[in-house]
């Protein structure tokens, strides 16, 4: 077969994976050439999507969706309008066919090739970097007929006005495009109450806003508000609370689609069961209503439902360990998985009502981040590798919104806000931001942006086991009677306070220099240890037995640092999600990592950096006791130790547990939280299960315990407001 080839006026060199047009070469992915050389061999004809798998991929089983990324990138390449269709044609239901003239070559033809003067021929070639450009070369037509060639100094002339217009047409690309930027000016809440309030949305025409608010009392349950924007009227539109969750209107904004979450009555697969409903928005405004209940999940969980332009409703549906893109027929009561990943896994997506398409977030395979745009049908139009710049960690999930801008989104990693366009290309705004914030979502008008704000306020407390233990039954622990103490407060998060072993030291997180870091404190004033980037997140940490340094995960990834600050990164080709405890002895630390998207949890050896899967099971604890016996416990709350053949449920902890609540090991006796605040302890030499006493209800978790006291994280306030970010002309 032929390695180059012409389909319309594009030169393909298989020899080189090149795509060429008007002196242009772009570098293409060796099997998405392997399908456009298929097509091109079948021109005209329509190819089934199994003759393409069996013949680009044999002996390998690939999803539909890798054929449809390979077809998104030859039509990037190709230059083509997707609608439109001009060169490779989708028949649906059935393939694709190529749909242009298609010519072939041998070595001895005529080819776009590198630059070169050789006496009457020229050619010429852009070596940079950035733009692998050939030119074609310049022929010497010459009359086979005439007898008096051209003078050679004419030669010479045409050469020089050649290098200058090629010169000319190579500065054009080689001149990088200034990348669109969006800039914000005025800042202003839109919310200012005593209560809290998410999930802000614009209504489709511009003159509501639309959230969730809940107070302290109601916890995590809210109602849902709307908010005239001229009159700044607000109006309660539900008639009960509910954990509802992100809100979405029909195109004609007449009704709201969300999903409220509840406890499962008998809990099979998972705790909480999904709700997709609706509310007639119009109503609601003018008296309190109850939302309706178009579909119920109880074994798969479901999150951010949106009205699509065609009626249906988006959602992200997760089955097993992956999310998939599901559409929902309101008319039809049936779902439909439109896109999905046999390797990898979504993060996020967004919907433009305005382009009637879909941007996704995920991480496939390869381990590597994308951005893609797809139609409401989950034909991908576009799968781009997103690029992270030096600011944002490599392993760090993007959460993307639609902006104004064309082929633009934006998103927010806290206090930082950056564009995404469609071809990964991440640009910062400079736009620091007081406090963390969630990703922009714009008015209609494109002329101003919603966001979510918000404080959490956390301390640092101390309990006495002793005085735990003798305070009278039924009386709850509080700090006006005494009962605990604050060790460390500021008006932001203090958690995850460790004890240093065979120390006075207590290591903990802390976000009081506007930044996740690590600080030691010894009863008597706070020190910062760390100076991470703006935007880190810390997602546990742990002291080396002696008490030298401590094991951080930033970032998602394992950090050792020393007294002195000093430190040293741990690498691990999989993002750390979470550290659950550090061995020092053996170096060995146990871990929930992200592999291809999918949540493992298992034991990393810092020697040699090996990573060890231990169980399949879904892990939300894992501590090990002192004689190495490993505790864990799993989303349905339940507690587990490895047996002889297989792990064993621990059954004096059956119902024991707490929804998203650590546990401690101390001289092999499991301290924990139950749903009623009470702190239990379970003896694993005696089998012996006993309550100890009941527990602030403030108490977001325990963090360690030593021979006379408990350290535990309180939660002081948590606020959550609406505000707005004007646009800049």
């Amino acid at each position: 077969m032929a390695v180059q080839y012409w389909v319309g006026d594009f030169f393909v060199d298989l020899s080189r994976n090149q795509v060429t047009q008007k002196e242009k070469s772009q570098t293409i992915a060796p099997k998405a050439l392997a399908v456009l050389t298929y097509l091109a061999e079948n021109q005209g004809k329509v190819v089934s999507y199994d003759e393409l798998f069996a013949n680009v991929w044999p002996d390998t089983v690939v999803t539909p969706n890798t054929l449809q990324r390979s077809i998104a990138q030859l039509r990037k390449v190709l230059g083509q309008d997707s609608s439109l269709q001009s060169y490779i044609k989708t028949h649906a239901k059935q393939g694709y066919s190529l749909e242009c003239d298609v010519k072939w070559h041998d070595e001895t033809q005529a080819k776009p090739e590198t630059v070169e003067e050789t006496g009457e021929n020229l050619t010429i070639a852009d070596n940079s970097p950035e733009n692998e450009v050939s030119t074609t070369k310049v022929k010497n037509e010459t009359d086979a007929a005439e007898t008096t060639p051209p003078p050679r100094s004419l030669f010479k002339l045409i050469a020089v006005v050649g290098i200058v217009i090629l010169a000319i047409i190579g500065f054009s690309y080689l001149t990088p495009t200034q990348p669109v930027k969006l800039s914000f000016g005025e800042l202003r809440a839109i919310t200012t109450t005593d209560n809290k309030e998410h999930s802000g949305i614009y209504s489709p025409d511009g003159e509501y806003i639309v959230f969730n608010r809940y107070s302290e009392k109601l916890c995590s349950s809210s109602n849902i508000w709307a908010k005239n924007i001229k009159t700044q009227q607000e109006t309660q539109l539900t008639k009960k609370v509910g954990l509802y969750g992100s809100l979405s209107f029909s195109k004609d904004g007449k009704k709201l689609v969300f999903i409220e979450t509840e406890n499962c009555n008998k809990p099979i697969t998972q705790t909480d069961c999904y709700k997709l409903m609706t509310l007639d928005f119009e109503k609601a405004l003018a008296a309190l209503q109850s939302p309706k209940l178009l579909m119920e999940c109880k074994n798969s969980r479901i999150a951010k439902s949106t009205w699509l332009n065609n009626n249906n409703v988006l959602l992200l549906q997760k089955f097993s360990d992956r999310w998939k893109l599901t559409s929902y027929s309101i008319a039809d009561n049936k779902s439909t998985v439109i896109y999905s990943l046999k390797d990898g896994n979504f993060f996020d997506y967004d919907y433009s009502v305005k382009d009637d398409i879909i941007a996704l977030t995920s991480i496939d395979n390869d381990g590597l981040h994308y951005i893609e745009i797809l139609k409401p049908d989950g034909e991908v139009l576009s799968s781009h590798q997103i690029e992270y710049p030096p600011e944002i960690p490599n392993f760090r999930n993007i959460y993307p919104n639609f902006t104004p801008t064309s082929e633009l989104l934006i998103f927010s990693t806290g206090r930082q806000l950056f564009t995404l366009s469609y071809q990964g290309k991440i640009t910062n705004i400079s736009l620091p931001l007081d406090g963390p914030m969630g990703s922009p979502v714009f008015h209609p008008n494109g002329k101003r942006a919603l966001m979510i704000k918000g404080i959490w306020d956390s301390d640092i407390a101390t309990i006495s086991l002793l005085q735990l233990t003798q305070t009278q039954a039924g009386q709850t622990l509080t700090k006006g009677n005494n009962h605990y103490s604050i060790i460390e407060r500021s008006t932001v998060g203090e958690e995850n306070a460790i004890f240093q072993p065979n120390g006075e030291l207590i290591a903990f997180k802390s976000t009081r220099s506007g930044e996740g870091q690590v600080w030691i404190t010894d009863g008597k004033g706070a020190q910062q240890l760390t100076n991470f980037p703006i935007d880190s997140y810390i997602s546990g940490l742990d002291w080396a037995a002696d008490g030298e340094s401590v094991l951080v995960n930033v970032n998602d990834m394992l950090t050792q640092v020393n007294l002195d600050s000093s430190h040293i990164v741990f690498p691990l080709s999989h993002p750390v999600v979470q550290l659950y405890q550090w061995n020092s002895e053996d170096n060995t630390a146990l871990l929930l990592v992200r592999i291809k998207g999918i949540l493992t949890f298992g034991e990393f050896n810092l020697n040699n950096s090996e990573f060890s899967v231990i169980t399949d099971k879904k892990v939300s604890w894992a501590l090990k006791s002192e004689d190495g016996r490993l505790i864990y416990s799993d989303l349905l709350n339940r507690f587990w130790q490895p047996g002889p053949a297989e792990d064993q449920l621990i059954d004096a902890l059956e119902g024991k547990g707490r929804k998203k609540q650590r546990f401690k090991i101390r001289d092999n006796v499991v301290y924990g939280i139950n749903e009623e605040f009470q702190l239990w302890s379970y003896d694993l030499n005696k089998d012996n299960f006993k309550v100890l006493g009941n527990m602030p209800k403030n108490i977001d978790s325990i963090t360690d315990i030593n021979q006379t006291d408990i350290l535990l994280t309180v939660r002081i306030s948590a606020k959550k407001e609406v505000a707005e970010l004007t646009l800049r002309e």
